[in-house]
């Protein structure tokens, strides 16, 4: 009995930390659970609560592992050397507690935004800490400072806690003890932190039980959220891991296929081709205006709350597409998509990948290899996400962000607004068009991002309209107001005359739904002006496919490895897709496939008018589909890894 009370002792400092650790996530767990239960509805939760236990038990024996060490450590040094290393031990476990209890505070804000627990998206925003800052100070300072004074206050508590339960420790260390828990402790440690008797150690997958991305990640603590998204980036997980694996003559063969281009012209670049331009005259100038966060739930013109007025206009004025779905959720995937066309995958977007930093196929360097002079035009600073490396590596000549901004007259979190942006992109189109040679220019707004800071009264919600965030829906009219007064102003200069101009969203607001690939969130307004087409387009397309159009309205012919399709002609199929987390759908005409890690596939319903979509059967003409999907994820993971996505030298 002795020996049991010198071991309990002794480990005390170690179970105090583990059960403290284990105490807070299920606290916050439940508490998380209680605040979204109208969000989630009905859902197992024994299933959830047991997989989060094996999760939390596995991330608390991981995080404790030190203050273990500590445990076996004191029966082999002296006094003085003990009272440093239980000193470690204090500050390390208070430090572990502190960060555990500031990731449970950052996780609703991160829910709101993500409709997730925080994963990758919270690891590279901290590659910005300026911006990060700035953006919670000036929109979210109440949380900021709540989650502050709690993390304090947590590791005050948890110092003094850890400090009382390591005091008994130097007279119950023993060589025999030592030895002793060894024997006993270290192969329970060592199956709790792996979490199975399996092949593989404890992972998401084990634990996921639900088609809705929320609750699964509701089974995860934060801080394992983050750190597991932070290995997976590490080695940047290819798509044949979660999804499965196809022959790659098969692969190219397939999206060969449901590219519909007439001509390949490269062995050795499987999808470059040939494309015959809608425009056969004079090559035209090209201007894309990326507007941020603007999903189709806000633009009336596609029969949403009626925010975009301006927007809503160009739709009368242009080819207005109904239909068309984003790629991702991030500025990265919509930048990826409209200026090069590629797929997307489970990885992070190519803008941040270092294989695809130089020698990756753009529309810019398609452009400039034409003889035309390309730019890039932002209001904040052009090395966020990595932006500037990557145009400056495939194409763009010359970048303007915001030290080239003559005169601000309002600058948020993110830059100058969207106003001062407009007017210094109608400056420099003016000299662009001043030269004697075609232009290309990236115009990528800012003003509608978190925390939405705009001009004091530059806009009001229109009368009886009912809000449920009046700072984001200011922010979208203000957006929409200056983007509708530069295209008046564009309208009135010579450069106007010989230039096509697309305006479409990188992405909506926030995603959010319980279906793996909340695909409704995904829809976004695009229209293409002064192209010499103008309709309502009700074909259901991908951001992937307005570059490839693009160039056909401007008149270049070059070939290029994009797989989207040239929207000025007709094909037999429409389709789309897009990555959510680690779920790829890929919707064709009216059902969508999903894949999702572990080769599970789902099968949906697709209807645009539909609140949530229906899940479906399995059949034989959805296996087609979803073999569709298998090829076109992998041959992004094989392109980019194989640098496949290339022009000819």
């Amino acid at each position: 009995m002795k020996t049991i009370n010198h071991l309990y002792t002794l480990l005390r400092p170690y179970l105090a930390l583990v059960f403290l650790l284990l105490a807070i996530f299920s606290i916050s767990r439940l508490a998380l659970l209680l605040w979204l239960q109208q969000r989630i509805g009905d859902i197992n939760t024994t299933q959830l609560f047991l997989g989060g236990l094996r999760i939390d038990i596995s991330t608390s024996v991981y995080l404790s592992v030190p203050v273990l060490v500590v445990v076996l450590l004191s029966s082999f040094v002296g006094n003085s050397v003990m009272h440093r290393i239980n000193r470690f031990s204090t500050i390390y476990s208070a430090f572990v507690v502190t960060l555990v209890v500031l990731m449970e505070l950052a996780t609703p804000a991160f829910i709101n935004q993500y409709d997730v627990r925080p994963n990758r998206l919270f690891i590279e925003y901290l590659a910005y800490p300026h911006e990060v800052f700035s953006m919670l100070v000036n929109g979210h300072l109440a949380t900021l400072v709540v989650s502050v004074v709690l993390a304090a206050a947590a590791f005050v508590i948890a110092k003094q806690y850890f400090t009382r339960t390591g005091r008994n420790m130097q007279e119950s260390r023993s060589f025999f003890s030592a030895i002793l828990l060894s024997l006993l402790v270290l192969p329970l440690v060592a199956l709790a932190a792996r979490g199975t008797l399996g092949h593989r150690p404890i992972n998401p997958a084990l634990v996921y039980f639900s088609q809705d991305a929320l609750v699964n990640s509701l089974t995860l603590n934060s801080l394992y959220s983050v750190a597991f998204a932070f290995k997976n980036m590490s080695s940047e997980q290819g798509a044949q891991q979660l999804y499965g694996t196809m022959d790659e003559n098969e692969i190219i063969d397939v999206v060969k296929q449901e590219s519909y281009k007439a001509s390949f012209v490269s062995e050795q670049i499987p999808t470059l081709a040939t494309n015959t331009p809608f425009n056969q005259g004079p090559k035209k100038n090209l201007v894309i205006i990326l507007e941020e966060s603007l999903g189709a739930r806000f633009v009336g013109a596609l029969g949403g709350v009626g925010l975009t007025p301006h927007i809503d206009k160009l739709y009368e004025q242009g080819w207005g597409f109904d239909n068309l779905y984003a790629t991702g959720t991030r500025s990265v995937r919509g930048i990826e998509a409209v200026m090069t066309g590629f797929l997307p995958s489970p990885s992070r977007s190519v803008v941040k990948l270092s294989k695809s930093q130089q020698h990756f196929s753009t529309i810019a360097q398609i452009l400039a290899n034409q003889g035309y002079t390309t730019q890039f035009v932002y209001g904040g600073e052009s090395h966020f996400d990595n932006m500037k490396s990557f145009f400056l590596g495939n194409g763009v000549q010359h970048i303007v962000d915001f030290d080239d901004i003559e005169d601000p007259q309002f600058v948020s979190s993110w830059g100058a607004s969207d106003v001062d942006l407009f007017r210094q992109a109608d400056k420099e189109l003016v000299k662009l068009n001043a030269q004697d040679k075609p232009f290309f220019s990236l115009i990528f707004t800012s003003s509608n991002h978190d925390p939405f800071e705009i001009p004091q009264d530059s806009v009001e919600l229109p009368e009886g309209f009912s809000s449920d965030n009046p700072a984001r829906d200011k922010a979208i009219m203000y957006a929409d107001k200056a983007l509708g007064e530069f295209i008046t102003t564009a309208q009135r200069q010579e450069y106007w005359q010989n230039t096509v101009f697309l305006v479409v969203a990188d992405h909506d607001v926030r995603v959010y739904g319980k279906e793996p690939v909340p695909i409704k969130s995904f829809h976004i307004p695009a229209v293409i002006l002064n192209a010499g087409v103008q309709k309502r387009d009700q074909r259901l397309v991908s951001q992937i496919d307005l570059p490839v159009t693009l160039l056909s309205l401007v008149g270049v012919d070059a070939p290029t490895p994009m797989t989207g399709l040239d929207l000025t002609k007709e094909y037999p199929v429409e389709r789309a897709m897009m990555q959510y987390y680690d779920n790829f759908a890929y919707i064709e005409n009216n059902t969508a496939s999903i894949l999702m890690p572990g080769k599970k596939v789902s099968y949906w319903h697709y209807d645009k008018h539909a609140k949530e979509q229906k899940e479906v059967p399995e059949d034989a003409s959805m296996k087609v589909i979803s073999h569709k999907a298998l090829a076109h994820v992998l041959f992004s993971s094989m392109a980019y890894q194989q640098q496949l996505y290339r022009l000819q030298d």
